[in-house]
């Protein structure tokens, strides 16, 4: 089974964290999520906003391609790369993956604490 290395995010993710042993087929946020990385998901995982945007920084060829829709919201993400995907569509492969998780999403609306 793959692993994940997070790299460290300022607030979701301070020190990075490596999972290990992810399951392939599940998505990179649902992992995350079970990983204690309180990643946003505005529009609960149905591929309608961006702000489970990530940038898998390794392995981001091992996974299945985007949709239409997932590549057309991908064009309205705050520092969108040619290596971004939404992290709610993105299932993991076979292959070890490095994920960043961007320093702002657009969903401005968003309280902090």
């Amino acid at each position: 089974m793959p692993k994940i290395t997070v790299l460290p995010h300022a607030t979701l993710c301070p020190e990075g964290k490596i999972i290990e042993n992810a399951p392939v087929g599940e998505s990179v946020l649902d992992i995350l999520l079970e990983h204690d990385i309180e990643l946003e998901h505005a529009c609960e995982k149905s591929c309608a906003c961006t702000t489970c945007h990530v940038i898998i920084r390794k392995g981001f060829d091992s996974l299945e391609e985007p949709t239409e829709l997932e590549e057309d919201l991908l064009d309205q993400a705050w520092g969108l790369e040619a290596d971004s995907r939404l992290s709610c569509q993105a299932a993991v492969a076979d292959e070890d993956l490095v994920v960043e998780i961007p320093k702002y999403t657009i969903n401005h609306a968003r309280e902090h604490h």
